[in-house]
């Protein structure tokens, strides 16, 4: 029997789709299906996913033209340390980006995982949603 332990990933942080215009994007997402925007830069957007005050978000964005999915850890270097562990790969990073760390690690029959800590704490917003600065306040999964 499998000693039972902490679950690594702590939840969805985000699930990014690419779109070839910010304003498009928004008229899509936002606009037509109804989805609330949390946060807005230059070249992406976070919006609210379901009901209520759920943290996980649709993020559009204009940078990458590749849809991933982003999965909440504690800790990159230790999800890292452990993924290997158990049987995984690390495939790229650790990254630094605004509100942490992600890297991609690949499971034993090689699907890609992006992990993502919010080590830097979550983004701050101005009353439009629009980024202001980063936040020391880290959200709970």
């Amino acid at each position: 029997m499998a000693r039972t332990r902490n679950p690594l990933f702590r939840g969805v942080d985000c699930v990014q789709i690419p779109v070839p215009d910010l304003e498009a994007g928004l008229a899509f997402y936002r606009d037509a299906l109804g989805h609330e925007l949390k946060w807005r830069s230059e070249t992406a957007a976070g919006l609210r996913l379901g009901k209520g005050k759920g943290e996980s978000e649709l993020v559009i964005q204009v940078q990458s033209q590749r849809a991933e999915t982003d999965l909440l850890v504690d800790s990159v270097p230790r999800a890292i340390a452990r993924m290997t562990r158990a049987g995984g790969k690390l495939l790229a990073g650790p990254f630094e980006i605004p509100v942490g760390r992600v890297a991609i690690v690949a499971d034993p029959w090689g699907h890609p995982l992006y992990v993502l800590d919010l080590s830097k704490g979550l983004l701050r917003t101005d009353r439009k949603g629009r980024v202001i600065g980063v936040g020391r306040r880290r959200r709970k999964a």
